[in-house]
């Protein structure tokens, strides 16, 4: 009853976790979210595969298996897991002699070994989460395989004594590193097929046995989160004049490892010397918090939103991202380009600007216009910062 539990508990923790990991295709996020079942297809194609090229895999996707499997939750946040990485032909057909059920491994160019690591499990009765914890990361390992176009086999080691030891031996572990599994991963040879597992006997509704399902309910108005990508600026059909007026827009400049996004109402569009390459200027004050990113980032967003976001639109503009975490606040979905900028999923159009040109102005040149709005404007002088508009998503 015990391993019975375990195995469900690794299960559900599984599907939870690899919802994440599909993200890291090569370590990068996704370019755009025009498929949001994407993890979800991932998890229903994977199947064992255990017929492989002789392609070596590259270290980018190891490294983004790796990642996957460290994306997992564990519990007390432990992370009890050590994983060896096996290339060399001789350690590999070690291993396929070391397990009776991993024989294929000795035509496979890469294996993961997934063991436990005792010396950062949990004390007394619980230390044998690490089991379940390692599962989790095994199973993230292998959606991810399927993600990045590999296959790839979970064979057993744990609880087997005489596969445990003679693992151990192969890979030198010392007493505290308890192999769980061998992943035996590599592109596979042929066309594979994933199996439909799908059955209602295995499901019971409120406790064991009840077959009934709960009363169908009116399904809760989810909002379309999912942007395409257009083709350039040929579909912009709003007003130049007035895009910028109104509640405005909203700005968003830095990566993963940072950002900020404010609302902006001064910019303009246009192109550079009529070379048909289309450009957005914006303007951003040195007080602002967005200021210091729009320095040194390479790329930034432009977002619309629709009547009923306007909330973010005034939350943005009248919070500073230096005292709150805005996004959270608002609870908003970020999203990052293939270049890393960021953006948000709830917008109704994205425009991603590469910068070519960013200058302070010059209180010399301004005219009787922008003086009067200056004569009280403590912020500093703004900055322009002029971007070629180089991807447009539209819901």
């Amino acid at each position: 009853m015990k391993s019975k539990n375990i195995l469900l508990i690794t299960l559900a923790l599984a599907l939870l976790t690899c919802l994440i990991t599909l993200t890291m295709k090569t370590g990068k996020t996704a370019k755009t979210p025009t498929d949001n079942q994407a993890a979800l297809t991932a998890i229903m194609e994977r199947t064992s595969v255990r017929s492989f090229t002789s392609q070596t895999v590259e270290a980018e996707k190891i490294e983004a298996l790796l990642r996957a499997g460290m994306a997992a939750p564990s519990a007390v946040n432990k992370q009890p897991w050590h994983f060896i990485v096996v290339t060399k032909r001789e350690q590999l057909d070690a291993l396929a002699d070391a397990n009776p059920n991993a024989a294929f491994l000795k035509q496979a160019p890469l294996a993961i070994v997934v063991c436990g690591d005792l010396s950062k499990a949990l004390p007394g009765d619980a230390q044998e989460y690490w089991i379940q914890d390692c599962s989790a990361a095994t199973e993230n390992i292998l959606v991810a395989a399927t993600g990045l176009g590999l296959g790839a086999t979970w064979t057993g080691t744990y609880p087997r004594k005489e596969r445990v030891e003679a693992a151990k031996k192969v890979l030198e572990l010392p007493d505290h590193i308890i192999p769980l599994n061998t992943l035996v991963i590599g592109y596979p040879s042929g066309e594979v097929t994933p199996k439909d597992k799908w059955s209602e006997e295995n499901i019971s509704y409120e406790v064991f046995g009840r077959k009934d399902k709960p009363e169908a309910t009116a399904p809760a108005v989810k909002e379309e989160k999912v942007l395409r990508e257009v083709n350039g600026v040929a579909e912009f059909r709003n007003n130049p004049f007035s895009w910028f007026t109104g509640d405005g827009l909203l700005l968003a400049a830095g990566d993963q490892n940072g950002f900020n996004a404010m609302t902006i109402g001064w910019g303009s569009l246009g192109n550079i010397w009529g070379s048909g390459t289309s450009t957005m200027t914006v303007y951003v004050a040195p007080a602002r918090y967005t200021y210091e990113f729009m320095e040194k980032t390479k790329y930034f967003t432009v977002m619309a939103f629709d009547e009923k976001h306007k909330k973010v639109l005034r939350y943005m503009g009248s919070h500073s991202g230096r005292d709150e975490d805005k996004v959270k606040a608002l609870g908003l979905t970020t999203l990052y380009t293939e270049n890393g900028t960021p953006y948000f999923a709830e917008a109704q159009e994205v425009y991603e600007c590469e910068m070519i040109y960013h200058s302070p102005l010059d209180p010399k040149g301004f005219g009787e216009m922008p003086a009067k709005f200056y004569s009280n404007f403590a912020a500093g002088v703004h900055s322009m910062y002029m971007g070629k508009i180089v991807r447009v998503l539209k819901k």
